[in-house]
């Protein structure tokens, strides 16, 4: 007898127009389809989002632009995971937040973050400090700007739609984003010609998966690209659609809806050895919620586990340490 083939693939696309449609029907089936898939994998593929693809386009342009300059020029810029600022070679492990040492990821980023103060000093300086922009690249910082207007906007809409599936007000989550925390990283993943052969165990990104509420990621397709990890079929290639944006769920939401959906695991490969000047570059948002609120996971029927409650941005930091590789001194 054949086997059985799933009525939905594990990582569906979701169109957001029936969505944004108003009618109760098509409404009601996106939520079900995105219920399904967030459980399976924590993983969308979302089109209808709005976003024109000339603008990502562009600001991989401007954002080659630094990342090619010498080390040196790049220097003055660099910062510490959680700063804002250039992540050199050797910031990051990914890996290191499952509990997993292994060599630093093989890549670097310009790193944002959220930046309107809001009145509270002690938050201000942990979370809300003026993002810094390379002087080399003027053209990047408005269209960086025009394309988080649009995240922040499309992040919240998300939010509204995972409430829906949850069976629950719209704003469920959404009241808890009136001044949110936000990420942003481009990250620049060079090929083997510019990094050098691959480590044993090391990776463009190690596996882990993200911190916050709801991650959006505009990625490009490549040999050494996204990974994901579901218990069915272990690690298997990302599906791309280049009109989707890609969306995965983080650690805080799957905690909100007490392990009802699973935070998204993944990982980005080694720069292919066949494929040695394959440089790609992807947007990565990184959408939280206010600062310091009280997550508590959602009760059954809802929820599966109830975990003790946590604030949310004590647990983020801890999440944003776990990753740093240590610096070693003389």
């Amino acid at each position: 007898m054949a086997p059985q083939v799933p009525s939905t693939p594990v990582v569906p696309v979701i169109d957001l127009g029936p969505w944004r449609s108003g009618d109760p029907s098509a409404r009601a089936r996106t939520a079900a389809r995105v219920d399904e898939a967030l459980r399976a994998a924590g993983f969308l593929l979302v089109t209808g989002h709005g976003v024109d693809p000339g603008l990502p386009a562009r600001i991989r342009e401007a954002a080659g632009e630094f990342f090619r300059l010498p080390a040196a020029a790049k220097q003055p810029y660099a910062v510490t995971v959680g700063g804002r600022g250039w992540l050199g070679p050797g910031a990051e492990a990914n890996s290191y937040a499952e509990g997993e040492p292994s060599p630093p990821d093989l890549k670097e980023s310009w790193s944002f973050a959220a930046d309107e103060p809001t009145g509270v000093p002690s938050v201000d300086a942990e979370w809300f400090r003026p993002n810094t922009w390379p002087a080399e690249v003027p053209a990047l910082r408005p269209l960086v700007d025009e394309y988080l207007g649009l995240m922040r906007a499309l992040s919240d809409e998300l939010l509204e739609l995972l409430a829906g599936a949850l069976g629950l007000d719209e704003d469920h989550f959404t009241r808890h984003t009136s001044h949110p925390t936000w990420g942003f990283n481009l990250n620049w993943y060079p090929g083997t010609d510019t990094v050098g052969p691959p480590l044993p165990g090391q990776f463009r990104i190690g596996a882990h998966t993200d911190f916050g509420t709801v991650t959006v990621l505009d990625r490009q397709l490549g040999s050494g690209g996204l990974q994901i990890h579901t218990d069915a079929d272990g690690w298997q290639d990302a599906p791309y659609d280049p009109a989707a944006l890609t969306v995965n769920i983080g650690d805080l939401m799957a905690r909100w809806t007490g392990d009802r959906w699973r935070a998204g695991r993944h990982r980005v490969l080694p720069p292919p050895a066949d494929s040695p000047s394959e440089e790609l570059i992807s947007l990565v948002y990184f959408y939280e919620c206010d600062p310091h609120i009280r997550v508590e996971s959602l009760p059954a029927p809802i929820g599966r586990v109830l975990h003790d409650p946590v604030d949310s941005h004590a647990y983020l930091r801890g999440r944003l340490d776990a990753i740093s590789v240590p610096t070693t001194s003389e």
